[in-house]
């Protein structure tokens, strides 16, 4: 891991959306020698010639990067491999991309979700997909909302990784002025933390849009925090983390950011729309939608009980009312509060 007293380390980022290219932006800042891979070459061509990406990132200029949509000249000589492609496509992704990363690459997952049909991290997906090691795997996960890191606002976040000389690479490949990264060995929890956090912003965005105030919020992020603190705990994950920016953090910020696209669909739920309707109107990728049903499955499998995610997947995939799930909530048996209640 010497490379981490090196400069330039050589990235390459796969994934040219908002925040695929916002991380590309902090590598390039942190004095990295950055490639962006994506499949549209109009978005690729925009960011190679014009350092702007307006299509998900407008208004932002972009320091210089290659941008390109092809995988092998992205992928050559590559230390550092930052994934950012929608979770549930990241699988078949990399298995097509596996012959062009480098043997003794560091693997990078920016996803927040869990796989459909096989209830795995994005972190297990990738190792499985590109047969690394865990030690060659990390995650970054924190409230990294992607709007406001391009415009350089000053935030925090976690690298994960079961080695923590791996981990302290990757936060040095990524430091800057305004993206200060902290090291974490649980890549359990922090995986958690950024996959379930969604789907409480998604309860959260839901109950808004029903014109719930504050009240109802903070009681929806209060016991979200429980349930994934109850999921990780039953994962074996480290109880501190869900304090940390990846948990309490980073679900802070999704859940009351107008930004966060989870927040902004599960209003659209609230306020009416059907949910094809409201992901056409907030137009890009909601990971929580899709995760919503293999968290609900993986929580299951370990008996553990989330009943705001069982609301969600019921409002989303079972058409249950709003004001259903909230009924439904309220009349649950009372009990003390804590995680193992």
């Amino acid at each position: 891991m010497s490379a981490a007293e090196q400069r330039p380390v050589r990235a390459a980022v796969l994934g040219s959306g908002s925040w695929g290219t916002t991380f590309a932006m902090v590598l390039a800042d942190a004095g990295c020698d950055v490639r962006l891979w994506g499949r549209d070459a109009t978005v690729a061509h925009e960011i190679a010639t014009q350092r702007r990406n307006d299509r998900y990132l407008p208004g932002v200029e972009l320091p210089p990067m290659l941008a390109t949509t092809d995988a092998a000249e992205a992928l050559a000589g590559a230390q550092l491999v930052v994934v950012a492609v929608p979770s549930q496509v990241a699988r078949a992704t990399l298995l097509a991309l596996r012959p062009h990363v480098e043997h003794d690459a560091v693997v990078v997952s920016l996803m927040k979700g869990v796989e459909l049909s096989t209830d795995e991290r994005m972190s297990q997906v990738i190792a499985e997909a590109l047969d690394l090691p865990d030690d060659r795997v990390a995650v970054v996960s924190g409230p990294n909302l992607a709007l406001e890191i391009a415009a350089r606002q000053p935030t925090a976040t976690v690298v994960a990784c079961t080695s923590e000389d791996t981990a302290r690479f990757v936060a040095a490949a990524c430091a800057t002025p305004y993206f200060r990264p902290y090291t974490n060995t649980d890549v359990v929890g922090v995986e958690l933390c950024g996959a379930v956090k969604n789907i409480i912003a998604l309860a959260v965005g839901m109950a808004q849009g029903r014109g719930f105030a504050y009240n109802t919020t903070a009681t929806v992020i209060t016991r979200g925090l429980v349930e994934i603190t109850r999921l990780g705990r039953a994962l074996g994950a480290d109880a501190e983390t869900f304090s940390g920016l990846a948990g309490m953090g980073d679900l802070v910020a999704t859940c009351t950011s107008p930004e966060s696209r989870n927040h902004r669909l599960g209003r659209y739920i609230g306020e009416g729309m059907t949910l094809d309707e409201a992901l056409v109107a907030t137009g890009t990728t909601a990971e929580g939608v899709k995760s919503s049903r293999s968290v609900l499955e993986l929580a299951q499998k370990h008996d553990v009980e989330m009943p705001i995610t069982a609301g969600v997947v019921a409002v989303l995939h079972g058409g249950l009312p709003v004001d259903e799930m909230a009924r439904g909530l309220l009349a649950r048996p009372q009990k003390s509060e804590g995680a193992g209640s």
